[in-house]
C-alpha cells in the first residue's frame, strides 16, 4: 500500500497534456444509483480515504490520500461506491461516505514553474486588487463560478480566480 499526501501528487499525466480533464455537457449522464451528473466533482470528507482498485473492501488499497477537501471528479457509481480520478489522473473506487458534496478546487496543479503564483483577485475582473497570490497546488473552497470566474476561500482570504486556473469545476460550469 502506498500512502498519496497532496504535496506528493505527481501530475506528471496532465502534465504531458497541459490541461485538467474536461468533460462536456453531452459527455455527463445520470449516475445509476445516485442519479446525479456523471462525471461531477466532489470533494474528501476525511482525512484519510483509501483508493481501492474495485468496489468492495476486499479490493486492495492502492492510495490512502490524507488531505479533507481534496478535490475528485465521480466517474462512475456502484452501489455503495464510487469510482473517482484525482488531478493527476489516478483513477479508483472510495466508499460514497468519504466523499463530500462540499465543492474544492486545486489550483494549477499542472504548473511546473518554479515559483509561479496565481493572483486571487477582490473582484471578478483582471484589473482588480490582488488579495494573495497562491501557489500551484493549493486547496480552495469554492463559493461560486459564473462567467470564467470562480469566487474561492483559502484560510480566512475569500476573492476570485479565473476558472481555468482550478482543476475541480469544469470549463464554463456555473457553481451556485
Amino acid at each position: 500500500m502506498k500512502v498519496k499526501s497532496m504535496r506528493c501528487c505527481a501530475l506528471a499525466a496532465l502534465a504531458l497534456v497541459g490541461l485538467p480533464a474536461v468533460a462536456s455537457a453531452q459527455d455527463m449522464q445520470a449516475g445509476s444509483v445516485t442519479k446525479l451528473p456523471v462525471p461531477r466533482y466532489v470533494s474528501l470528507k476525511t482525512d484519510r480515504v483509501n483508493l481501492r482498485e474495485g468496489p468492495s473492501k476486499e479490493h486492495r488499497t492502492r492510495w490512502v490520500y490524507q488531505r479533507a477537501g481534496l478535490p475528485v471528479e465521480i466517474t462512475a457509481e456502484f452501489e455503495t461506491w464510487r469510482r473517482v480520478r484525482d488531478a493527476d489522473g489516478t483513477e479508483g473506487w472510495v466508499l460514497h461516505s468519504l466523499l463530500s458534496g462540499r465543492r474544492t478546487a486545486l489550483v494549477a496543479p499542472w504548473s511546473k514553474k518554479k515559483d509561479e503564483a496565481f493572483p486571487m483577485l477582490s473582484a471578478a475582473a483582471e484589473e482588480a486588487r490582488v488579495v494573495a497570490r497562491l501557489q500551484p497546488g493549493v486547496v480552495a473552497n469554492v463559493a461560486s463560478c459564473a462567467d470564467a470566474w470562480c469566487r474561492i476561500s483559502v484560510g480566512n482570504l475569500s476573492g476570485y480566480i479565473r476558472q481555468e486556473r482550478l482543476w475541480g469545476v469544469y470549463p464554463n460550469e456555473k457553481v451556485d
